[in-house]
């Protein structure tokens, strides 16, 4: 926290676009936000806050403001009724917000201004054409380029920074350069020829950003344009001759008013210290705990004076201080720890150590690998309670950490331990006893935030701690931590290890608090080991048939490009989405009113595009070569690159901690994501082979486990008795729709059914149901309601599902795994729905995770125990893959079916199919 007085003879301020900077806040966190102990949503407030002290803190104003709009009607609406007409409603979250923003701005003494019947940038512009006037420098604070047509020698554009780039100031020389103009003035009529998706203002059509620099280099104006409109030719002539009511129109709704009636109250907005009282009790009440643990370090008397008096100097120092105004961590007070390290080696050193570990029984560990040399390890840091210490990797060290890692009565504590398993197999080092990974139950807590170890222990310790890129870099300019000095790399893992240390207790209560203590050391920990053996069994891959799947690809590539040129009439890059979308838009008119992105191209999106599908061939044709391209480069070129070249196989590695509802995913490849009822997905699969002539592909699939699960949590009878008579479920299901007996129902009736059955899970609507089976919504509409009248207590599951949801705000699975459901009740209807469909699928989809695991920590169990040669190598959905030796097929079959069909007990049998074959693909 830092706070000035400023200094008398220099007037400065700064104005802040209340809601832009407030919505701006929001969104940055949306992924990770900050949800406090109440339940609230603290991400607007709490960046807010942050743009708050960075603005007072770097740029030092003399005067500050927040203005903000009003939900009165403007005169823009007035003119034009669609005006910001396709705005969503504000988010539960920023509604939230505002009585503690304004509780804020009342602490630090700044003051807000609005006006009725104006925006906020009416009121800015009018309160920074009147600040010059008086000899202010004015910073308008915005992203909104609106705010450029403003800019003057004494009122400039702040835009905020990001983690991407830094803050920048915009004066004339940069408005002219980035919008390509003359003048200043012409932002304006840039702006009205563009229009503005975000504010529902049409533009002229068929006018981009090229085409309205080139109108303002030629004619100067959008008037000028109008008036010169005969020296235009073909289309455009037309396109310009029939646009000039809405062209002018869109010139007035852009301009920003600077004649509204408000006083400029230069003595309310002086600069002055903040309540610090107020503030250490509002901090308490957000449980911002980083700010109020700031607030011990500051006296209330100790402000800081001092500013700038060159407007130059403040610019300069803007353009090379980086104001990452909601960055996700606090701003750079990144932790190191002041107790002291020590570097070990020598055999001398590690006989105290050993017993001091040994009588604490649990140690918080950070291994140093370098990716750069095959996963060679630098070092291990380790903590027991109070020393930390980091051992080189060497002669003397080696037998200590096997010693240490090895000992079952000694808990360890990491992050990411799956990586560090693989990295100590290269030292021939197991990891023995009971583990606490501090990734992972964090994610069991907090499943819908990320779980990077510094977000981890700012939330629980209200601690910044460095990360890796903060040593290495990234990018193209990555470093090895073989380039970096020891003592700084030592100090980096030594940190990480005494946080994860400090962490577990705090997870451990949390875990406990949350009856998820069981599910954290009964399945993920174990689950733990089986995959690091996974990732370190790898697949093998048959380049030689992925190579003749390319060539393939590459020629039925070759000829939809060729069809889709001749169906355009044009020569065209295919790839290229913009010059697509002029071809499909402007030269064959295939829409009268096609959607645009926010850059103003055309939408061309696969989602886009599908809307237009069977219109016209070239939409088919567009869709199969984009679908073919994305397998060719995801797979089919992908994977060969991916073979490691000490095993000759592909090791992908799976997630725990990356989805809402505990299903794993996996990464190099994403093997998750293979289509598996396409043609070009099953040649990828074919490609996924056994590791030598002694094996085959085993693959054991459960069968419909998601109805069957929907089955159990909702004791519906009519489904129960048909998974136990063992019946086709879409049949049976058919039959009772359409009310005729199973040895009628047809294949149309099945597959509308099981659209109807897997729909229910994720909330289908009519529409959906319509769209998916071919039907009318009104005939969609009559088989939900039929399906629900023959399975009553689905529906009953699924209205309970949501009614507990709202009194707890989370919803779980059989096994105890949570999803946290704080949108239930947002007044936002898309919101609420989807919590609501959130709180009906989890605990199905979430259950079948949990299933699976369960059936993978008892497989792999056996396997060791049986001293097997098969091997499990991979899990997808519903299914795991394994690499059987051939000699062990009975053993492995009735292991899997055992252990499978029996990891939990249903009101239902869980059914597992499984195949052999000399591929991924046969073995279906």
């Amino acid at each position: 926290m830092y706070f000035y007085v400023p200094m008398a003879n220099f007037k400065k301020l700064f104005l802040l676009d209340g809601f832009a900077l407030i919505y701006r806040a929001y969104f940055a966190f949306i992924k990770n936000p900050r949800i406090n102990s109440k339940g609230l949503d603290t991400s607007a407030i709490y960046g807010f806050t942050n743009t708050l002290n960075d603005v007072i803190k770097n740029q030092k104003p003399t005067h500050i403001g927040v203005v903000f709009d009003r939900s009165v009607p403007t005169e823009r609406h007035k003119k034009y009724p669609d005006y910001k007409a396709n705005r969503q409603s504000m988010p539960e979250g920023i509604k939230h917000a505002l009585p503690y923003i304004d509780k804020l701005l009342d602490a630090y003494n700044i003051p807000k201004i609005y006006k009725d019947g104006y925006e906020a940038d009416d009121v800015i512009g009018t309160l920074a054409k009147k600040a010059e006037k008086k000899g202010y420098k004015t910073y308008m604070m915005t992203s909104d380029k609106d705010f450029a047509q403003l800019v003057s020698e004494n009122i400039f554009m702040f835009r905020p920074g990001n983690k991407w780039q830094n803050a920048s100031v915009w004066g004339i020389s940069e408005v002219l350069e980035k919008f390509k103009i003359d003048r200043v003035d012409q932002v304006i009529d840039f702006l009205a020829m563009m229009g503005d998706s975000a504010d529902n203002i049409p533009g002229i059509a068929g006018v981009g950003e090229k085409t309205a620099q080139k109108f303002l280099k030629e004619f100067g104006s959008i008037e000028g344009l109008f008036e010169n409109s005969h020296s235009l030719s073909g289309k455009m002539k037309d396109t310009i001759n029939s646009s000039k009511e809405i062209g002018l129109l869109c010139k007035d709704l852009v301009t920003i008013i600077t004649n509204v009636e408000i006083n400029l109250n230069e003595k309310d907005l002086i600069y002055e210290q903040p309540d610090l009282n107020k503030l250490e009790a509002l901090f308490v009440e957000l449980e911002f705990r980083t700010l109020i643990n700031r607030f011990a370090k500051i006296s209330k008397n100790s402000f800081v004076g001092g500013v700038e008096t060159s407007d130059q100097n403040a610019t300069k120092n803007t353009l090379n201080t980086q104001i990452d105004l909601f960055s996700q961590q606090e701003p750079p007070n990144k932790m190191l720890s002041k107790k002291s390290f020590t570097i070990v080696d020598k055999k001398s050193d590690l006989k105290l150590q050993l017993d001091k570990i040994l009588s604490k029984k649990k140690i918080g560990f950070s291994i140093v690998s370098c990716n750069r040399v095959h996963k060679k390890i630098l070092g291990v840091a380790m903590t027991c309670s109070t020393d930390n210490f980091y051992y080189r990797i060497n002669s003397n060290t080696i037998p200590f950490l096997k010693t240490i890692f090895e000992h079952k009565d000694i808990i360890k504590v990491g992050y990411d331990i799956k990586s560090s398993i693989k990295i100590l197999k290269s030292l021939e080092i197991e990891i023995n006893g009971d583990l606490f990974d501090v990734e992972i139950a964090n994610h069991l807590i907090n499943p819908d935030t990320r779980s990077s170890l510094n977000i981890i222990s700012q939330h629980y310790l209200n601690i910044s701690i460095q990360e890796q890129s903060d040593i290495v870099g990234k990018g193209k300019n990555i470093l090895s931590f073989f380039d970096i000095d020891e003592k700084i790399v030592s100090i980096y893992a030594c940190n990480n290890a005494e946080v994860i240390l400090k962490l577990q207790e705090l997870l451990n209560a949390d875990l406990l608090n949350n009856n998820l203590l069981e599910l954290f050391n009964q399945v993920e920990m174990p689950l733990i080991e089986v995959l690091a053996s996974m990732e370190l069994e790898g697949i093998a891959i048959n380049t030689d048939r992925l190579l003749e799947f390319s060539s393939e690809l590459n020629k039925k590539l070759i000829f939809l490009e060729r069809e889709i040129i001749n169906h355009a009439g044009v020569q065209f890059n295919v790839t290229s989405p913009k010059q697509l979308g002029e071809v499909l838009f402007e030269k064959m008119n295939l829409s009268e009113k096609p959607k645009k992105t926010k850059s103003g191209q055309y939408a061309t999106s696969e989602e886009e595009l599908t809307k237009y599908k069977d219109t016209h061939p070239i939409i088919n044709d567009v869709l199969s070569f984009r679908t073919i391209k994305k397998i060719l480069s995801t797979y089919v070129e992908a994977l060969p690159a991916l073979i490691n070249p000490d095993t000759g196989r592909i090791h992908t590695t799976f997630n725990q901690s990356v989805t809402s509802t505990g299903r794993l995913s996996s990464t190099k490849p994403n093997i998750q994501n293979i289509p598996i009822r396409t043609d070009l997905g099953m040649k990828v699969r074919e490609a996924f082979v056994p590791k030598n002539s002694d094996y085959l592909i085993l693959a054991a699939d459960y069968s419909q486990i998601e109805l069957r699960i929907m089955a159990s949590l909702s004791k519906d009878p009519a489904m129960i008795s048909a998974f136990k008579k063992n019946e086709d479920i879409h049949v049976a299901t058919a039959s009772k729709v359409y009310k005729l007996p199973k040895d009628k129902i047809d294949k149309t009736m099945r597959s509308s059914a099981k659209a109807v059955n897997f729909g229910i899970i994720y909330g289908i609507s009519a529409f959906g149901l319509s769209q998916n089976i071919g039907v009318s919504r009104k005939d969609a509409k009559k088989i939900i309601e039929n399906y629900f009248n023959e399975f009553p207590n689905i529906k009953q599951y699924m209205n309970l599902s949501i009614e507990n949801a709202k009194k707890t705000k989370y919803t779980q699975t059989l096994l105890g795994r949570k999803r946290f459901l704080r949108d239930i009740d947002s007044k936002n209807g898309m919101i609420r729905a989807m919590a609501e469909r959130n709180a009906i699928n989890t605990p199905i989809q979430g259950t079948a995770a949990d299933i699976i695991k369960v059936a993978m920590i008892n497989i792999e169990k056996q396997l060791i125990k049986n001293d097997m040669k098969s091997k499990m190598t991979m899990q997808v959905h519903d299914e795991l893959v394994f690499d059987m030796y051939k000699k062990e097929e009975r053993l492995l079959r009735n292991i899997i079916k055992q252990e499978m069909e029996g990891a939990i007990n249903l009101n239902v049998p869980l059914v597992v199919d499984i195949g052999v074959g000399e591929s991924w693909l046969s073995a279906h």
